[in-house]
């Protein structure tokens, strides 16, 4: 997954605004009826156009699955909209130049920013120059220093991610005494890495009679999840499930568990790659469910920086104004519900 930082959510989602429910649409105080997540299928729920709006979107550069799949959601929701112009930056991972890249767009005079920064801390500054020049800032994912520094952030849950991952497991082993759970996690110096498994940690105290028994961490790269769950392999002779914290990983993963010949668990997930949700569907490995990272926080973004510019508030809730934070909730993804989430994965 990508090197971020974000807030922990609430727990199941009952209390929780979601970007990818109430948020959808976020372009007047009327209710809508919902629909797919994915930007370009989902109808948005008020597309009477209104005040002509220019959102300036500031990205990094989309070198991994999950970063081009936001981009693409950003720039898709965008297009559903008359009255939305949207001026798009090259992306970059260097913080110099996306800085750069945003002083262009402030120098404009958009309408409305949304950053997803290569570097929060770092991007920080800029974010607070917008806000002071009179141009709101929705902060995509990777968190400012300085609340001052944005009007609302949109982001992920990790820490849900480790929990979810932990309640499906502990489900699909409850019965089971003795239980034997591995985790093959991402990289161990990011924030991210160490919510997702202080979720799964705490998400499996839940269940008594599941210990876990091993954790590796790998880089968010196929090679890297290949040999990393090798490793786990060749120490482990017997186990009964394992949490995989990112999909493009979980490529390499799968490799070293088919090379292996084990078939002896179940697998779950990270983040909502399309490989993934194929593997699903087909239901002839290992691999079960996945917990939802999920893209389509770009186009809830879109939804939110477009309200802004038009001065309304959002579907659904009886503010008059946007919220200052919304965490997408980590929807586990199995094959029961697979179908609803297939025009979401990412490649």
């Amino acid at each position: 997954m990508t090197k971020l930082t974000s807030r922990r959510g609430l727990l199941f989602g009952a209390a929780a605004v979601s970007a990818g429910a109430v948020l959808t649409g976020c372009t007047s105080n009327d209710p809508d009826d919902g629909g797919d997540q994915a930007a370009d299928t989902q109808p948005a729920a008020d597309d009477k156009p209104g005040k002509q709006v220019t959102i300036g979107y500031a990205g990094p550069q989309a070198d991994h699955g999950w970063l081009n799949a936001v981009n693409d959601q950003a720039q898709n929701r965008a297009k559903k909209y008359s009255d939305v112009s949207l001026e798009v930056t090259e992306g970059s991972n260097d913080t110099a130049q996306q800085i750069g890249q945003i002083e262009t767009l402030i120098n404009k005079k958009v309408d409305v920013l949304v950053i997803l920064p290569a570097d929060g801390k770092a991007l920080t500054q800029i974010g607070l120059k917008a806000m002071r020049a009179g141009i709101p800032v929705v902060n995509l994912d990777r968190i400012f220093n300085s609340p001052q520094a944005y009007r609302c952030w949109v982001g992920g849950d990790n820490y849900g991610m480790g929990l979810n991952a932990a309640h499906y497991i502990g489900e699909k082993l409850k019965d089971k005494p003795d239980a034997k759970v591995i985790e093959l996690a991402g990289i161990d110096n990011l924030e991210l890495t160490q919510q997702r498994t202080q979720g799964f940690d705490d998400g499996l105290k839940n269940y008594p009679n599941i210990k876990k028994v091993a954790r590796q961490a790998a880089e968010f790269t196929v090679e890297s999840g290949q040999s990393k769950m090798a490793q786990l392999l060749q120490a482990q002779s017997s186990f009964d499930a394992l949490w995989n914290h990112d999909d493009d990983q979980g490529v390499g993963a799968l490799r070293a568990i088919e090379q292996a010949g084990r078939d002896d668990f179940l697998m779950v997930g990270g983040a909502g790659a399309l490989s993934a949700f194929q593997a699903i569907k087909a239901d002839s490995g290992v691999l079960k469910a996945t917990v939802l990272y999920p893209p389509t926080m770009a186009a809830s973004a879109i939804d939110l920086a477009r309200a802004l510019g038009q001065g309304k508030g959002v579907s659904g809730l009886a503010e008059f104004e946007i919220p200052s934070t919304v965490t997408c909730y980590s929807a586990v993804v199995d094959k029961e519900n697979v179908d609803q989430y297939m025009s979401t994965g990412f490649k």
